[in-house]
């Protein structure tokens, strides 16, 4: 999810393994009468956390594990995302749990933490 890319960052992520694979919303563009699924997520209960974009989302069976993409006042390289990833399961901002009329959210990490913890132990 994000608000634009500059375009070397965008082409970066492109050359990447997977690079293509990512699904990406521009939430400049708002939703019409009938938003889609996605759209009602995103502008009901994701932009309302007020995190940094962009944001990287993993969809699991019953929540959502939300994680910015930045690092002080700069976008993570495109190289970092596999990472961010990899460990989004234990390290994420917010977690949205499903809930018969939306979802409850979990805060995690602080909003200015967002190293990646590299494990490098085999």
């Amino acid at each position: 999810m994000h608000r634009g890319f500059a375009p070397e960052w965008l082409e970066q992520l492109l050359k990447l393994p997977g690079g293509a694979g990512y699904f990406r919303l521009d939430v400049r563009q708002v939703p019409g009468r009938r938003p889609t699924p996605i759209e009602w997520v995103v502008h009901q209960h994701v932009l309302p956390l007020e995190l940094p974009l962009p944001l990287l989302i993993k969809v699991g069976g019953d929540d959502l594990l939300v994680r910015h993409l930045t690092r002080g006042e700069h976008v993570l390289d495109p190289s970092e995302l596999g990472w961010v990833l990899d460990e989004i399961g234990t390290r994420h901002h917010a977690r949205l749990v499903r809930t018969d009329n939306g979802f409850s959210v979990e805060r995690k990490l602080p909003v200015s933490d967002n190293d990646i913890d590299f494990d490098f132990s085999l």
